[in-house]
């Protein structure tokens, strides 16, 4: 069996044949429908129910930043011991049960009594599930994908629908009743437990099989730190993935700039966003086609050139017709960086050590880079304004993309290695 099979590279008609498929596209789908729903509608909790200034909002999330550069190093060589078991995955799931009692009866009443520790409380714990929790469900579904043979893109495009559907609905349901929508994620909790507890170990004779029987040694996590691909690979991710939600932070309002009426801006955009969704979940589709015939590291260069394309265009772009087009560009860019990413990880890298690279590689590397560069650029905004601070900001993306690249081992000669 060659090692381009146990690493997924298979069609999506035998993806969609196996059951174990729809399962873990459904993990996908749960786990990034309360994603989705925290993302958009936490800031309006904050400011509505919490009566929260902005600054005090603005802890609540970089608790949850700082939580996931603490968490990460913990999940990943943790993850990476209990290779297929589901121990942390069911650990990030019983967190997310209580979000509904907690931000129900627990989170306001702390909130009341004071803003400061309420901010922090709330954003360690959703941390748990979500900042530091993300990269233990993405690292544990990837290794099953390689363990049941099927695709990981083609079961993450389940986390695309579910983030168009959860801001549908999670609309309709905020209009109701605001406290529903953290309800709405304890139901989809609870709907995830069943789920994973559906999810059967792989036979022997599946790949991964020997992974379980080889135990990892403090040499072999040692040995990532001296391979100047881990250290390309991080470099390369600060400049897109952290350039990515940097540039995505002010972009909202950047957008509404161009309309006479902010509210009116801001349904608009809302509207952009999901058909940007829609569109990364058809791109999703093919692919992990496209990057097994073209390569992973090329993919990510690619992921990068896009993201400096649309940086540096909105630098110049004159309407909203123009801009609406460069928005949806990033609908190429997610399914390359989400593929490209695990295909690297585990073409270039012991696939034992899988959850560690990428908690490290990509987890914290984002989180570092999405400290520094979030407040450098929240001060260029105000300084010289969005059009020239995108202009320094596209400088930022190509000097790191082209110096990770540099750095970054071919994954194609990794992988004939590995055969």
């Amino acid at each position: 069996m060659s090692q381009e099979t146990t690493q997924g590279g298979t069609s999506l008609l035998n993806s969609l044949k196996r059951g174990v498929f729809w399962n873990f596209g459904g993990l996908y789908f749960f786990y990034f429908a309360v994603w989705q729903l925290i993302f958009t509608f936490l800031t309006y909790w904050l400011k509505g129910p919490a009566h929260m200034d902005t600054a005090t909002s603005g802890l609540v999330f970089s608790i949850m930043s700082f939580g996931a550069i603490v968490l990460q190093p913990i999940y990943g060589p943790l993850q990476d011991k209990l290779g297929l078991k589901k121990n942390l995955f069911y650990f990030v799931i019983v967190c997310m049960l209580f979000i509904g009692p907690l931000f129900q009866w627990v989170f306001l009443p702390l909130i009341d009594a004071n803003q400061y520790v309420g901010a922090i409380v709330m954003g360690a714990y959703l941390s748990l599930c979500l900042n530091g929790g993300v990269s233990g469900v993405e690292a544990y579904n990837e290794r099953s994908s390689r363990a049941y043979r099927f695709e990981y893109g083609h079961a993450r495009l389940f986390g695309s629908i579910a983030g168009a559907t959860a801001s549908f609905v999670g609309g309709i349901m905020w209009a109701h009743d605001q406290f529903s929508i953290f309800w709405a994620m304890t139901f989809c909790a609870g709907v995830l437990a069943v789920l994973l507890t559906i999810v059967k170990l792989p036979d022997d004779h599946m790949a991964g099989a020997t992974e379980k029987r080889e135990s990892i040694t403090k040499e072999d996590w040692l040995s990532i730190f001296k391979n100047r691909s881990f250290w390309g690979f991080c470099l390369l991710i600060i400049g897109s993935a952290t350039m990515y939600d940097v540039f995505d932070q002010q972009f909202p309002n950047y957008f509404a700039s161009f309309f006479n009426d902010a509210t009116q801006g801001a349904t608009f955009f809302s509207r952009v966003v999901s058909v940007q969704i829609l569109l990364e979940a058809v791109c999703m589709l093919f692919m992990p086609a496209l990057i097994n015939k073209i390569g992973a590291k090329t993919g990510l260069m690619i992921y990068g050139g896009i993201l400096f394309v649309r940086v540096l265009g909105c630098a110049f772009i004159p309407n909203i017709a123009m801009l609406t087009f460069w928005r949806l560009l990033a609908a190429l860019e997610m399914p390359f960086m989400l593929v490209s990413v695990m295909k690297y990880i585990t073409r270039v890298f012991d696939s034992r050590l899988s959850a560690t690279v990428y908690m490290y590689g990509f987890g914290i590397a984002k989180q570092i880079g999405l400290t520094i560069f979030s407040l450098i650029m929240g001060q260029l905004y105000t300084s010289i304004g969005f059009k020239h601070a995108y202009l320094v900001l596209a400088v930022f993306i190509a000097v790191f993309v082209i110096a990770g690249a540099m750095l970054m081992k071919s994954d194609a000669k990794a992988l004939d290695k590995k055969n």
